[in-house]
């Protein structure tokens, strides 16, 4: 079988190895279980409609149960609906693999199974298929739940493929070593209908016969055996039908040959079973089932052709189809339905074929839905004509709402118009209005609606979208007018009253109809305007008349016979229009047209006025009428010039004359040519007065005729020469003022030549000046002074008086300024000395090194007041009393263990005494040593048991994790030496449970302890910049997060995030899609769904394809508001709730702000803090609001997960505060979302200053109330409970890594480990006899630790060192030199010798000292050779301070160099710390005294415990005493022993000195004492008393557990500690 990856085989004659064998049944078996699952993928593929993964991949597509759960709601659709299946589109299985929650799909699965009553011996474990365990299982499971359907009808028959299918050897390797794994026996599939038959509770025998005679009857072929045989009521067949019988044995006839085909080809006939040839009864009952849907089928096929509801519904209530919710009063939508799939179904295949049966139930749940929509639709449509005949408008919109109506949207806000416009629409219809028409009516309402609520927004976008929609039903709409209409209604809108202020559809249309026209109009005219152009071009003056006719252009005043002006006007119009645009084909507007015609209108009546004028003029000339002359002369349409009605004679005169020179003899022309200005002529006729642009033809100019130009010359002439006379008579004045000017001009030239005469030798003019004003100064001064010369003594006295004068009347206004202002003179005073103090200070507290000058200003800070020598003895005294309290209670806590060890000494002694009664008759010298050994305490018992050497070594581990609890560098430091797989998991077993999952305060304390170190070690060790904690995966932040996100983290997760997510699940409508392509899809399928036609838009674009789309960007912007609304909410709900996060996180964040400035000093806050956002937001809060379900922040249902848009739209929320939270803007891939920006830059500083208070939180100390006492305080031990596993993986990594842990050889952890020892076995730590129960797995035995410190104890050192001593004493002589001592430096203070009033003081001030020490108690007194040296006077102060100088220089601790700078540092350093240190004595006396409190509350509790053992003890032994003494008689039982007897029974080793020949004349007495448990041991020779000796019975028990063996009575006799024990506990123990 080449196809299973088998060579072509050997010859018989060679035979196969064992090995061979072997390999060859492996790949026989892998080829088998790869068919059986091409047989499953083939069935489930047939069930499901969908492809699935070839079989070598089914196993693990199986694994998540999605494939599974959609095969249980095939068959059990109530079970297992498809809104339970969790991750339907294994979207999250191929981004992360397996969840826990797949494992619901499996017991859905599993649940469909049972419910259709799958024997249970058929169903796998959940874990067989999530976990891998088992898949053969499953997969039979499938094989048996497909025969089991079958025989029920629900699912067709698996088909057997062994042999028929190929895989290469590759597959067939791999999945041999797959089966391999599993380890398991292949299930046998071929025996699943014999199985499945046993299973059910009926006669076994007599079904098998009943079947073998089906097999049988079958293979005969006859019809009527075969139908006999099926109807054997001992065969449990079901739905047998007579008319099919032939069917059934044709179809069972194929399928029993193709059961044996296969069974011939599997192999070996030995060890086939009967059913792999035969039929089995589920394999006929599933034929017969199949054939009985395949007649039920064809009569459903004969009821379509025949189209009869009636028939149709009696073949779908056929039982054999089962069909789901078929009704019979929709048989009219089945039968168009089906008939309709019927259709298609040929239409697809190109001829007619059956439906088949989920064909048919599709039809039928669809045919159900349009029905029920259709009725609901009806009864909708029923309620809303109810609602408008109300009339009232909010019924109407609500009843307009209804889904059923099944109509297009409706705004609420407009509920007055629906009603209206509907009431109106009923009313002319007469009666009540059907779905189609409230369709179309409430579309275009709608439509109109949204164009009235866009028009009153201003929205133009939205207008036009809304104007432009079919749905509005306008006429005539044009899209290049859109803006026309909208500013055309908005003018309209405003036109109306307030209660018109909605415009209706009539108003609607009428005005795109108006505007319409308007444009219609303005396209007339413009061709109109394109013609004249047109007509200019081609310079035809009547094509440009023709044109200016046109009625579109709505020229008024065209007349024929201005045509030539008009052209001449705009042609030169145009041309100007050219040059000045400097564009060549420039052409008029409609307004420019306008213009020029009327402009040539103008022309031609003024023209024809200007030549009747000058007409006028020259018939006055001709009639010799000077008046009248000169009256036409100032006719102003001639606009003649100058005319001066005085000088009518002198105009007629000259006129004549040049009328004389023109006229010509027989001139009897009519016409007169007029020029015009622009050079254009103008002909008039004479006769008639017409005139004409165009030259007349045959025209002849009448040559007398003065022009306007000639006339206008002529009168200019007459009136210049009178003008010049009377200009001189009229401007005399202005004569004179001119002569006048011309004078000054004449002088002032004179001036200016003078002034630059001047200027050119301005040196020479200065230098006879200087001389002159020299000369004159001179003489005044010589004689001023030969005057003072005469009069010098009363010169100087008068100075000597003025000056003593002046100085008095400065001193005396001073004076009396500062004595009215002398309380302001002191306040300034007090300000200055102020401010240099607080200068000085500051310089003392800030200054690195502050000068000696300002030191010695505040060294008086260091002398002692009463109250703090008060506060030092209180404080001492409370120092010692804890210190002798912790001690106290250390002994009674040592007096407690010893007694507890003492009890259970007793109570093991006790114990074995039932041993010693069994063992006393048969004491023998053989089973001695037994007998000793059984006496010896238990050794077998493990880490527990009572014997020194357990106890140790249970001690040495109590005392080693309690330094690992409370020292947690050690463990932060192992974290990281681990590799990084065992670290998570090192720290969830042991770790956790070292702090008891922080279960109370202190655990708490050192838990956050270890997590700050740990983050500070990880930060410093692996971190390079700031940025690998937010891209990286820190272990420490990992494990912090999954700490205090669980438990009570999660109630925070729900106080901060519960109520919000609620909200936003609970809103149904609310859309955050921002993805335009999906929005536009979205649209798309709106539209058609709304419209019932094909969109024309193509379904595939791109973003910035689905952004051109107005409609689209109208649904993001309304998606983008609401993401920004939703997000506003969360960030509020967040920001707001600081004080809801765990202390923990806010603890390790402040940690993790500290930890990164430390190490990065230069790195900008803000990349800090960012950092820490990171942690707290998206780490910590950002799951939440991704996942709500999966941390309880909101309560879902059993079985309940969210829907795909609310995990949408939580992601979104998520994804924009990630943004924010990072400041980080929208680019690249999402340049729609930019808009979000200015939101996120909003939001980042409210992120930051979240962050920045989530910070600011007390220290642990602070916040749980731990110091260094408090388990010295407390009562309880604190108690760990740790697996052994878990103790000896810590023990074995701590001696792996403790030279890295613990780098100095003296360091504690090393003591600690040596007191363990060698690493133990799990064995030795569990006892031999937990050891053999092999039934248990020993390293998860649970260990209780009461952790203990071995190092625990207030020691303090009793004296410094010399060079401490010497720095003490040196600062304690400088800081009472320096108040008395002047001087910059140290040098120059210690050089200068003090003065007797210095020394005077000094001794002063130590006499006050030393009054005041003497009533200071002994123990705060300072040391005698302090005391000594303050009595020394200043001057020996000096030499001891410069000669300790040296010494200190000697020692490295100051230096000379710098003056000694280091010295006055320690001083400054001292004040600087003084106000500090009284704030921490103040805390420290009430952390003492509560301590104290602890302390007695503690010592109480140890001496009631001691008091309940020491009753315990007695009561112990008092029942261990015989009972003779409690019988009255008053006599002590007494043993008398001869040291031979003792030394036979093995009790006595030997007496020194003494030999053994002597030890029958020994005698031991043992008399029991009057208290219980001792006894008195008398040794006499030869009848002599020689020793006594006190024998308590627990110090027997406690040798025993120290492991002695021998002990010394009278210093000489040695005996056996157990055998002694023994003896007693016969002798005076046993009952």
């Amino acid at each position: 079988m080449a196809g299973r990856g088998a060579g072509p085989g050997r010859a018989v004659c060679d035979r196969l190895t064992a090995e061979e064998m072997d390999q060859q049944r492996r790949q026989n078996m892998a080829y088998q279980y790869l068919c059986r699952l091409e047989e499953a993928k083939r069935w489930m593929e047939a069930c499901l409609k969908e492809e699935l993964p070839p079989p070598v991949e089914l196993e693990e597509s199986l694994r998540n149960g999605v494939l599974l759960a959609k095969l249980g709601h095939c068959f059990a659709p109530s079970v297992v609906p498809l809104k339970k299946i969790y991750d339907m589109g294994q979207l999250r299985y191929q981004a992360t693999g397996l969840h826990f929650r797949h494992t619901d799909n499996i017991n859905f699965w599993l649940s469909a199974i049972a419910h259709v009553g799958l024997p249970a011996i058929f169903l796998p474990e959940t874990t067989d298929i999530y976990d891998k365990k088992n898949m053969p299982r499953a997969v039979y499971c499938i094989h048996a739940l497909s025969l089991f359907l079958f025989r029920l009808g629900l699912a067709p028959q698996i088909h057997d493929l062994y042999g028929k299918v190929k895989f290469t050897a590759e597959e067939l390797s791999n999945m041999a070593s797959e089966l391999a794994k599993y380890g398991l026996q292949l299930p046998a599939f071929s025996k699943i209908g014999g199985i499945l038959a046993s299973e059910l509770s009926v006669d076994e025998a007599a079904v098998h016969a009943a079947v073998l005679a089906i097999n049988e009857a079958v293979e005969a072929g006859v019809v009527e055996d075969t139908l006999a045989a099926l109807q054997n009521p001992s065969a449990l067949l079901e739905n047998l039908r007579e008319p099919l019988a032939a069917i059934y044995q044709e179809l069972l006839a194929q399928a029993k040959m193709e059961k044996a085909a296969s069974a011939t080809s599997c192999g070996d006939g030995e060890s086939q079973d009967v059913y792999d040839r035969y039929l089995t009864q589920a394999e006929i009952q599933g034929h017969v089932n199949q054939v009985n849907v395949l007649g039920a089928l064809e009569a459903i096929d004969d009821a379509l052709e025949r189209q009869s509801p009636e028939a149709l519904l009696e073949a779908l209530g056929d039982p054999a189809l089962a069909l789901r919710g078929v009704r019979r009063d929709f048989a009219d939508w089945y039968l168009e339905q089906l008939s309709s799939d019927r259709e298609q179904k040929a239409q697809e295949l190109g001829l007619v074929e059956l439906l088949e049966k989920d064909e048919v139930q599709a039809a039928v749940a669809a045919a159900n839905l349009k029905g029920d929509r259709e009725q609901a639709m009806l009864q909708a449509v029923a309620r809303i004509n109810r609602a408008i005949q109300r009339g009232v408008a909010t019924d109407t919109v609500k009843e307009l709402m209804s889904p059923e109506a099944q109509l297009p949207p409706v705004h609420p806000s407009a509920s007055a118009v629906y009603q209206q416009e509907l009431s109106v629409l009923q009313r002319q219809r007469q009666g009540e209005l059907g779905q189609e028409e409230l369709f179309v009516a409430v579309e275009m309402l709608s439509a109109v609606v949204l164009i009235n609520r866009a028009l009153e927004a201003g929205d133009a976008s939205g207008f036009w979208n809304s104007l432009a929609d079919p749905a509005a039903g306008l006429a005539g709409v044009e899209g290049d007018s859109a803006q026309r209409y909208f500013d055309t209604l908005v003018r309209l809108r405003q036109e109306c009253s307030p209660d018109r202020a909605f415009l209706s559809w009539t108003d609607l249309q009428a005005t795109v109809s108006r505007v319409n026209t308007q444009v219609q109009e303005e396209t007339d005219q413009v061709l109109a305007v394109s013609l004249i152009n047109e007509a200019l071009d081609q310079g035809n003056p009547e094509k440009t008349l023709s044109a200016l006719l046109l009625p579109a252009a709505r020229l008024d005043d065209i007349s024929l016979p201005v045509a030539p002006r008009y052209h001449h006007r705009l042609v030169a119009a145009r041309r100007q229009k050219a040059q000045g645009t400097g564009d060549p084909g420039a052409v008029l507007w409609l307004e420019e047209i306008r213009r020029e015609v009327a402009r040539a209108n103008q022309d031609t009546d003024t023209a024809q006025r200007m030549a009747l004028g000058v007409a006028a003029i020259n018939q006055a000339i001709k009639e010799h009428k000077a008046a009248q002359t000169a009256r036409v002369l100032r006719n102003p349409a001639v606009g003649l010039q100058g005319v001066v009605p005085d000088f009518a004679h002198g105009y007629q005169r000259v006129l004549e004359g040049a009328m004389a020179e023109k006229q010509r003899p027989g001139d009897t022309a009519l016409w007169a040519q007029q020029d015009m200005k622009d050079g254009t002529a103008y002909y008039f006729h004479l006769q008639t007065f017409e005139g004409t642009w165009e030259r007349p033809p045959g025209c002849r100019l009448n040559t007398s005729h003065l022009t306007r130009e000639e006339i206008q010359s002529a009168i200019t002439k007459v009136t210049a020469a009178h003008d010049r006379q009377q200009l001189w008579k009229a401007n005399v004045g202005f004569v004179i003022q001119l002569q006048a000017r011309l004078r000054g001009f004449l002088v002032r030239r004179e001036f200016a030549e003078r002034s630059l005469f001047l200027r050119t030798w301005l040196p020479a003019v200065i230098k006879i000046q200087a001389h002159w004003r020299g000369y004159r100064q001179r003489k005044v001064y010589l004689e001023r002074l030969q005057y003072l010369k005469a009069n010098t003594g009363a010169v100087i006295k008068i100075q000597a008086w003025a000056r003593m004068w002046a100085a008095r009347r400065r001193y005396q206004g001073r004076l009396g300024y500062f004595q009215q202002n002398v309380k302001s003179i002191v306040k300034i005073q007090a300000c200055f000395r102020a401010r240099k103090a607080r200068g000085d200070y500051r310089t003392l507290v800030h200054a690195p090194h502050p000068p000696l000058s300002v030191v010695r200003r505040f060294v008086h800070l260091l002398n002692q007041s009463q109250r703090d020598f008060l506060a030092e003895a209180e404080l001492l005294r409370l120092q010692e009393e804890v210190v002798r309290k912790i001690r106290s209670n250390q002994q009674l806590e040592q007096d407690l263990n010893l007694m507890d060890i003492k009890i259970g000494l007793l109570v093991k002694s006790r114990i074995t005494l039932q041993e010693v009664a069994s063992h006393c008759k048969e004491l023998t010298r053989k089973n001695k040593e037994q007998l000793s050994e059984m006496m010896a305490l238990d050794k077998q018992k493990g880490l527990k048991s009572l014997s020194k050497e357990k106890r140790q070594k249970l001690e040495a581990y109590q005392h080693l994790f309690y330094l690992l609890q409370t020292q947690p560098v050690y463990l932060a430091k192992l974290i990281f030496q681990m590799p990084q797989n065992k670290t998570t998991k090192f720290m969830e077993s042991v770790i956790f449970s070292l702090y008891n999952y922080a279960s109370n305060p202190r655990e708490a304390y050192l838990l956050l302890q270890l997590f700050r170190t740990a983050l500070q070690e990880e930060v410093r060790s692996r971190v390079e910049r700031p940025q690998d904690v937010v891209t990286g995966s820190p272990t420490v932040v990992r494990l912090v997060v999954r700490f205090y996100r669980n438990g009570r983290g999660q109630s925070a997760l729900r106080e901060i995030l519960g109520k919000v997510t609620r909200d936003v699940l609970e809103d149904k409508m609310l859309n955050l899609h921002t993805d335009p392509v999906h929005i536009y899809k979205s649209w798309v399928n709106q539209t058609e769904a709304q419209t019932g036609q094909r969109s024309h838009l193509p379904y595939s674009v791109t973003p910035e394809q689905a952004l051109s789309h107005p409609e689209v960007q109208r649904r993001l912007d309304i998606a983008l508001r609401n993401l920004l609304a939703v997000t506003d909410k969360f960030l509020v709900a967040i920001v707001s709730s600081v004080d809801h996060i765990p202390y923990g996180m806010r603890y390790v964040a402040k940690a993790l702000k500290t930890a990164l400035a430390e190490k990065f000093p230069r790195s900008p806050e803000d990349e800090v803090y960012k950092v820490v956002g990171n942690l707290l937001y998206y780490r910590f809060l950002n799951p939440a609001v991704v996942a709500p379900d999966a941390f309880d922040v909101v309560a879902m249902a059993a079985g309940g997960v969210l829907a795909a848009p609310q995990r949408h739209t939580l992601g979104a929320v998520a994804q924009l505060l990630q943004h924010a939270a990072a400041g980080k803007a929208f680019s690249g891939e999402s340049p729609h979302l930019r808009i979000l920006n200015d939101y996120v830059e909003e939001t980042y500083p409210k992120f930051r200053r979240f962050v920045c208070r989530a910070c600011q939180v007390p220290e642990p100390e602070e916040r749980f109330a731990v110091d260094e006492y408090s388990d010295m305080v407390a009562v309880a031990k604190p108690v760990v409970y740790v697996t052994v596993g878990e103790l000896v993986n810590t023990h074995r990594l701590l001696l792996e890594h403790q030279d890295h842990i613990a780098p100095d050889p003296h360091n504690a952890l090393h003591e600690l480990l040596e007191d363990l020892g060698d690493l133990p076995s799990i064995p030795d730590l569990v006892g031999e006899n937990g050891a053999e129960d092999g039934s248990m797995d020993l390293s998860k035995l649970e260990v209780s630790l009461t952790l203990t410190n071995k190092f625990e104890g207030l020691e303090t050192d009793t004296e410094d060192t010399s060079a401490q001593s010497l720095l003490l004493s040196t600062k304690q002589l400088l800081a009472d030199i320096l108040p008395f001592q002047p001087g910059d430096s140290l040098q120059d203070t210690l050089s200068l010798l003090a003065s007797r009033e210095q020394e005077a003081a000094h001794k002063r001030l130590m006499c006050r000292r030393q009054a005041q020490e003497a009533q200071t108690p002994q123990p705060l007194r300072r040391h005698r050779s302090l005391a000594a040296q303050c009595l020394l006077p200043l001057a020996e102060k000096q030499c001891r301070v410069l000669r300790n100088l040296r010494r200190l220089e000697s020692l490295g601790l100051v230096s000379a160099h710098d003056g000694y700078q280091g010295l006055v540092d320690e001083l400054a350093k001292d004040i600087r710390s003084q106000h500090r240190y009284r704030q921490r004595r103040k805390a420290e006396l009430l952390r003492l005294q509560a301590t104290l409190q602890g302390l007695d509350a503690k010592a109480i509790f140890y001496e009631e415990q001691g008091d309940y053992y020491s009753q315990y003890l007695r009561a112990c032994l008092g029942h261990l005493a015989p009972g003779s003494r409690n019988s009255g008689k008053g006599k002590k039982p007494c043993l008398h022993y001869t040291a031979a007897q003792l030394v036979e029974k093995g009790v006595l080793v030997e007496i020194e000195d003494l030999p053994s020949k002597h030890f029958r004349n020994v005698i031991f007495d043992i008399i029991p004492g009057d208290e219980a448990g001792k006894f008195e041991v008398n040794a006499k020779f030869l009848g002599v008393d020689m020793e006594r000796f006190q024998l308590h019975y627990q110090d027997l028990l406690q040798l025993q557990y120290e492991g002695v063996a021998v002990m010394k009575l009278f210093s000489k006799a040695k005996v056996n500690v157990n055998l002694l024990l023994f003896l007693l506990n016969k002798k005076f123990f046993q009952k």
